[in-house]
């Protein structure tokens, strides 16, 4: 395969997961609108009320690493799916949540999992493409 085949193939799996955090963004935004920024979302830990807050920042911040500096985005991409699923599967196992919600975040992960071997591929050669031009 073509190196720019690689690259197109990884600037669109890097699309697909920018404007799927956009939607979680989106989603977390809605909370704070309606209950504001120190919600304790009926009652959750504050550990827990820390993690899904700083979440309206993390999440849009991911989306344009992405972007702007693909490996970084890359890599928090990866860590913001594992720790939020990891998360909220500890959460559900002691509170009701919306399993709509939640289901889509499994199907991102693993959406995430299968295909982050070729959006690394890709952003890698295009980092190194441009360090040649240095």
């Amino acid at each position: 395969m073509r190196i720019k085949d690689i690259e197109r193939r990884s600037f669109y799996l890097r699309l697909i997961y920018a404007l799927c955090l956009c939607g979680a963004t989106w989603t977390h935004l809605q909370v704070a609108l309606v209950h504001g920024l120190s919600w304790d979302y009926g009652g959750a830990a504050p550990m827990t009320r820390i993690y899904w807050t700083s979440l309206l920042f993390i999440d849009p911040l991911t989306a344009l690493l992405l972007l702007l500096i693909p490996g970084a985005g890359l890599i928090l991409c990866v860590a913001v799916i594992v720790t939020d699923v990891v998360h909220n599967s500890w959460f559900a196992l002691h509170h009701p949540i919306r399993m709509d919600l939640y289901l889509s975040q499994i199907v991102f992960l693993l959406f995430v999992a299968f295909t982050v071997r070729t959006a690394w591929r890709g952003a890698a050669s295009r980092s190194a493409a441009l360090r040649a031009f240095d």
